[in-house]
């Protein structure tokens, strides 16, 4: 079989790279017939080379002529769902129903299209006009993107059809998509639809463009590049800081979604009130897609007491009472039991599971660890190990100010939760913990598990450090997302004619909020 070409510069080509890999079944551990190149630094700057081309042909363009792309790229993955499902099931064992046919494929289509809205109203673009001293801004697209994608949601989070695209192409930027090398076959299926989508509605050359696989040091290198305008990436904190690195050395833009434990807290008034039902919903949530999303809660914080101690007996036993699922690879097995093993040494006790096994495939036990408050403070930095897929950590605290500098301690996360008693018993203990938890999360919940990330306009899947490389970021949420990939643009003293349509004191551009003498309006400065 031969190796599968890349996509360049509006082209399928052969890869000019001498190396190669397969993706893996992770159900059976076999190797997948097909076979992708490495690109080499060669082919990766005739990648940016095309994309800035690109960039200067649509720098100018409305809104509306990316709308059309994004629309008719969603229709093109609906028409290509049958092959695009069969294809990530065999490269990640996640389910076909109701995950990918039925959860990850329409979000996927529905991101595009909200970003398709977002782009043809240009409401994102926050239009700002001050007619007293003839100044006007707006935000305006960046230049050249490229997206990194993870391998835990091979549609929603594809460098070449995910979030991050939806939000860079919406700005008016070309794309350059970095596919994961879990799932290649699966990215090759997108870019077939994303180019087919180009070419239906006229975009330049190289305004989507795709590679598989790069060496760390020329990703790097890509990030850094004088004509990149940014960077979108999601998945492992080591990769994730190389290119954070790079991109700062160079003063690009660069959006990382790194790692995140979620703390949840349940305090002692929902133990007692409903304490089997959390345990049941806390088992769910942290084993669900075998805990391999980004929002899974990996630290549990509870308050010692006889509850707390029921509620771990009841989660210990449904834990060993469900199945197994599969990881996405023999790296995220290493990488999950290397966590477990982290944890323990830094003297988390194990409660059940914490080996490979009793599943199919790449799999290891469903795991649970404890540590008391006074320990986790005594390493708090090693007791935050990420230990991604299906694995959770209890903290137990032996008094409420405890508990409180157990969170002081949190690093950044992307989620935190708090569960308390329903009537109010708790609401002292809730005062003082959430402003506290507050700070350390991007999203915070109340009496709910964090694995639900709905694709809202109102939605944060963000946080501090290193949950994100960012605390204003969300990869989730339009047209918050959208403002990532663009570059305030203000114009003084010029011309009425010269500027964007946008700008100017009468336009067509319906519903777009425009701040007219600091007053929010959609209408035209002339109404």
């Amino acid at each position: 079989m031969s190796v599968k070409p890349v996509l360049i510069n509006g082209e399928w080509k052969p890869s000019l790279g001498t190396k190669t890999f397969h993706a893996v079944n992770p159900a059976t551990k076999e190797q997948l017939p097909e076979e992708f190149p490495v690109s080499p630094w060669s082919e990766i700057e005739e990648a940016v080379q095309a994309s800035a081309k690109a960039a200067e042909v649509v720098r100018n363009w409305p809104g509306s002529r990316f709308a059309d792309f994004l629309r008719k790229y969603a229709d093109l993955i609906e028409d290509k769902s049958d092959a695009l499902v069969k294809a990530a099931h065999a490269e990640t064992a996640l389910p076909v129903s109701p995950r990918l046919k039925d959860g990850e494929l329409p979000r996927t289509t529905g991101q595009l299209r909200q970003a398709a809205d977002a782009a043809e109203s240009e409401s994102w673009r926050e239009a700002t006009i001050d007619t007293a001293n003839g100044i006007r801004s707006m935000f305006g697209p960046l230049g050249p993107v490229v997206v990194f994608g993870p391998n835990n949601f091979p549609f929603a989070f594809n460098g070449i059809s995910g979030g991050d695209f939806a939000a860079a192409v919406a700005a008016g930027n070309p794309v350059i998509g970095k596919g994961h090398s879990s799932h290649p076959e699966t990215s090759r299926l997108f870019a077939e639809a994303a180019q087919q989508a180009a070419e239906a509605t006229a975009m330049p050359p190289g305004f989507v463009q795709m590679i598989y696989r790069t060496s760390h040091e020329d990703g790097a290198k890509m990030v850094s590049h004088p004509l990149m305008g940014g960077c979108g990436y999601t998945g492992g904190r080591h990769a994730g800081l190389v290119i954070k690195e790079a991109a700062d050395k160079a003063g690009k833009p660069v959006y990382l979604e790194l790692s995140s434990i979620n703390p949840v807290c349940i305090l002692p008034g929902a133990l007692k009130e409903r304490g089997d039902d959390i345990a049941g919903e806390f088992t769910t949530s942290c084993l669900m897609g075998t805990g391999q999303f980004c929002t899974n809660p990996g630290l549990v914080l509870m308050l010692s007491g006889e509850a707390t101690d029921q509620f771990l007996e009841t989660t210990v036993g449904k834990f060993e009472a469900a199945p197994v699922g599969t990881l996405l690879g023999g790296g995220t097995q290493k990488g999950l039991t290397e966590g477990i093993i982290a944890l323990q040494s830094a003297g988390a006790d194990l409660l059940t599971g914490g080996e490979a096994g009793d599943g199919d495939g790449f799999c290891v036990k469903n795991t649970l660890l404890k540590v008391s408050a006074r320990d986790f403070l005594m390493n708090p930095g090693k007791l935050q190990t990420e230990a991604f897929g299906n694995a959770s950590l209890f903290v137990i605290a032996d008094s409420a100010d405890e508990l409180k500098q157990v969170i002081r301690t949190l690093e950044g996360n992307l989620t935190g939760c708090i569960y308390s008693q329903s009537a109010g018993d708790d609401d002292s203990l809730y005062d003082q913990v959430a402003p506290l938890l507050r700070q350390k999360v991007g999203r915070l919940l109340n009496d709910k598990m964090p694995t639900g990330v709905a694709v809202s306009p109102a939605m944060n899947h963000g946080g501090p450090f290193p949950a994100t490389g960012h605390p204003v970021f969300t990869s989730v949420g339009i047209p918050a997302s959208i403002k990532r990939f663009s570059m305030l643009q203000c114009f003084d003293n010029v011309r009425p004619h010269r500027l964007p349509p946008v700008l100017q004191d009468k336009n067509s551009i319906d519903d777009c909020w425009r701040l007219i003498d600091g007053e929010w309006t959609t209408g035209s400065v002339g109404e």
